[in-house]
């Protein structure tokens, strides 16, 4: 049994050509960079949910996984829940929302996942 005190987190694993799994990782960013494969860069799903993902994943070349909206998501991900400024476990529903979310293995060309990668430079 888990102890209140645990530092591991129950997340959705997203991997490209692979259906979506259930994962545990230690709260650690040595583990959440493991995860995903460098450094992480997080998005937040604006219900409570964070999608955890490669911040270079494009521009290392990595295999695109998912579309999320207008934008291509390239190499593993995670979605883990949000509480403030740190992350915690999912509960059933979140976990059965986004393996429904996921479920679907999405054929994505490295020429999509090169074309979803951009700058945005403002000028003041």
């Amino acid at each position: 049994m888990q102890s209140p005190m645990s530092n591991e987190l129950r997340v959705l694993m997203v991997e490209p050509h692979k259906a979506p799994y259930e994962a545990k990782i230690r709260d650690d960013l040595a583990d959440l960079q493991k995860a995903v494969g460098g450094y992480i860069e997080i998005v937040s799903n604006n219900d409570g949910t964070l999608i955890v993902c490669n911040e270079e994943g494009k521009l290392n070349g990595m295999e695109g996984n998912r579309r999320i909206e207008s934008d291509v998501i390239a190499g593993p991900f995670f979605v883990v829940g949000e509480q403030g400024e740190d992350f915690r476990s999912l509960t059933e529903d979140e976990l059965a929302k986004y393996k429904e979310r996921f479920k679907e293995i999405e054929d994505i060309s490295q020429d999509e996942v090169d074309e979803a990668m951009r700058m945005e430079f403002y000028s003041m």
